[in-house]
């Protein structure tokens, strides 16, 4: 694809229909989850646990969703890009844009990131209540260090969804609440 120059505001836009309610449920609930174990709960007390597994059963959910789900949910739709992510950041830098109906290549990768990221969080954190691993320190470490990236990733997240959203002037938030984006008339990656 071929990337067109920042556009006016009065394109011509259409809403299109990108995430289904499977998608949005999860993600928002991923977001209740993972705020309130890492702000809100005890690590020591059993909620923090129950949401830790919670979160696990979300995540495994959304695994077997992108296997079987609708188009822009299916990992077939965001494959793993390392030179789609390249020539993004290089778009980014150059004033141009690429408008992708899903995730974006660079969109993608964060979203890998963070399912594995999630899963080890959640095994670890299992990890540290069983009677083999408690008290071995490398299952703690694995989890603190798991979760930090976890915050470092979910800050980079957000920043890129509100930088990429003033950039296209597409509202990204909106979508994951309504599951519609309003996309550019004339963008061909609309219909992919």
């Amino acid at each position: 694809m071929t990337a067109t120059p920042l556009s006016t505001p009065a394109e011509p836009r259409r809403d299109t229909r990108i995430w289904d309610p499977f998608v949005r449920l999860f993600h928002w609930t991923l977001v209740g989850c993972f705020a309130a174990n890492a702000l809100v709960t005890n690590p020591e007390h059993s909620l923090h646990h129950y949401i830790g597994f919670t979160v696990v059963g979300l995540v495994l959910a959304r695994i077997l969703w992108g296997l079987i789900g609708t188009r822009h949910a299916r990992f077939s739709d965001f494959p793993p890009s390392v030179s789609g992510a390249i020539e993004q950041l290089s778009e980014i830098i150059r004033g141009r844009r690429h408008v992708h109906a899903g995730h974006s290549p660079l969109g993608a990768l964060m979203i890998y990131n963070l399912i594995a990221t999630l899963l080890v969080i959640g095994f670890s954190g299992w990890l540290m209540t069983t009677d083999t691993y408690w008290g071995v320190q490398w299952p703690e470490d694995l989890h603190k260090a798991a979760v930090t990236w976890a915050e470092v990733s979910v800050l980079a997240h957000v920043a890129a969804v509100f930088l990429e959203s003033l950039r296209l002037r597409i509202n990204l938030p909106r979508g994951m609440i309504t599951g519609y984006k309003s996309l550019p008339v004339n963008d061909t990656d609309n219909g992919r």
